[in-house]
Order: structure tokens, then C-alpha cells, then sequence
């Protein structure tokens, strides 16, 4: 089992949803943790207070993780602060919704770009920076098993990233770093509530046998498992959606 304290984590997207989530679970399980925001520092600030008023190590970095020179800046912001980096927590991401015949290209373009380049050119950090015994978790869907109406770019870019993923275990043979997918369920997040009646989301949470929407605190178990003790769990996409899928 591997000792989750004096560890560091970087949760991208994490001034939000999910990722505010998984940074306050990693906190509370003794990691020091990089706060990562795209255009919200106020929510980043917000998560990083709410980590060091509870006694923990938290700092707040921005920056597009589509753009090769921010996404370093992040890793060296976490070299720089605590002394390295052991866990790449990926959620940010976007989630444009059309159907296919009306979506703007550059509509695709900016989702594929976002989405899949975003998580290659972490991930490729990742791998030249995160120490032995590290872990690296992507971020899929569930919506790649539902395949619902007006996701087909959301969904394309998030099978794209558990490809990733599965190669890049393959690739990290002999280095003691575990790369793993989690694919949430609906969860109520304000990626998944925006645009959204009430009907619908009733609607949406009533199809697991739980009948509700997943909880952010519902995906960072998964989250905690694949960042402290799951060292034989590798090259993985687990489905944390109460049986919706």
C-alpha cells in the first residue's frame, strides 16, 4: 500500500466539479496539492482555502492545458512548491453539445483540442516528471456507453483519451507508474447541470438503480483508490456511474 503522505498531486480543472472534489479528498488524505483553474482563479482560491484552513498544503496555478508552455509552467510550479509531482489528476475538459449534422467545426475543433491534445500533452509531462510509485488518472465518460444523442464529439474525444491512457501504460513497462481512466456517470457537476431542464436531469437520474445523480465525492473515491493504494490496478477504465452503464 502506498503511503499517501509527503505525496503531491495535480488535479487539473480542479477549481470546479470533480476536480474541486478529487483536490479536497487528495488534501484530506495528507498529498499536497496544485490547484489547477483555466479563467476561474476565484474557485481555485476558494478550493486552496478551504484545503489550508483544514491544516493542508494546497496552491492555486492557471494556465490552458492545451498549450505545451502553461502545462509545464504547472509541473514546475509544483516542483517548485513541494518538491515534486507524484499524481496527475486529469479532469478538465468541455463538453459542447450538438448533434453531429449541426455542429460548428470549430466547435469539434476546439473540444478535440481541449479534450484529447489537452490530455496528451499532460500526460507527456507526466510521464518525464511524476516520480517512481506515481500515478497518472485520465478522465473518460460513461456517455461512450450510453451513446446518447448531440455527445458524438464529446464522446469521440473522451474514447480518445481512454486510448491514450491504455497505450500509455503499456509504454510506462519498468517505471512504477500506474496510468488508469475513470469514466463517471451523470454526476451533478455544473459541466453536466448547464443547459439542462429539470426534466431532463430527472429524467437522466433515474436511470441508475440508485435513481439520482452521481456526487462529486461519489467519483474521488475512485479517485483516492487509483492516487494511493491501487498499485496493481494498471491500464484500466473504471465506470464509477451507480450501474448506469
Amino acid at each position: 500500500m502506498t503511503d499517501t503522505i509527503d505525496r503531491v498531486a495535480i488535479v487539473t480543472g480542479g477549481s470546479g466539479g470533480i476536480g474541486r472534489a478529487s483536490a479536497l479528498r487528495l488534501a484530506a488524505d495528507g498529498m499536497a496539492v496544485v490547484v489547477h483553474y483555466n479563467g476561474n482563479r476565484e474557485r481555485a482560491d476558494e478550493a486552496v482555502r478551504a484545503i489550508t484552513d483544514a491544516g493542508g498544503r494546497a496552491v492555486a496555478a492557471g494556465g490552458d492545458i492545451s498549450d505545451e508552455a502553461a502545462a509545464t509552467a504547472l509541473f514546475d510550479v509544483a516542483e517548485r512548491e513541494f518538491g515534486g509531482v507524484d499524481v496527475l489528476v486529469h479532469t478538465a475538459g468541455i463538453m459542447p453539445l450538438s448533434p453531429l449534422a449541426q455542429l460548428d467545426l470549430d466547435v469539434f475543433d476546439r473540444i478535440q483540442r481541449v479534450n484529447v491534445r489537452g490530455t496528451f500533452i499532460v500526460d507527456k509531462l507526466a510521464v518525464q516528471r511524476v516520480r517512481t510509485g506515481g500515478a497518472i488518472i485520465n478522465f473518460s465518460t460513461s456517455i461512450i456507453r450510453l451513446r446518447p444523442p448531440a455527445y458524438a464529439a464529446y464522446a469521440a474525444s473522451k474514447a480518445a483519451v481512454e486510448v491514450i491512457s491504455l497505450i500509455l501504460a503499456r509504454e510506462l513497462r519498468g517505471k512504477d507508474i500506474t496510468v488508469n481512466t475513470i469514466a463517471p456517470g451523470p454526476t451533478a457537476t455544473p459541466l453536466f447541470l448547464h443547459g439542462k431542464s429539470e426534466e431532463l436531469i430527472a429524467q437522466i437520474a433515474n436511470n441508475n438503480p440508485y435513481q439520482r445523480l452521481g456526487e462529486p465525492e461519489d467519483i474521488v473515491e475512485a479517485v483516492a483508490f487509483l492516487a494511493g493504494p491501487a498499485r496493481w490496478v494498471n491500464g484500466q477504465t473504471i465506470f464509477v456511474n451507480g450501474g448506469a452503464a
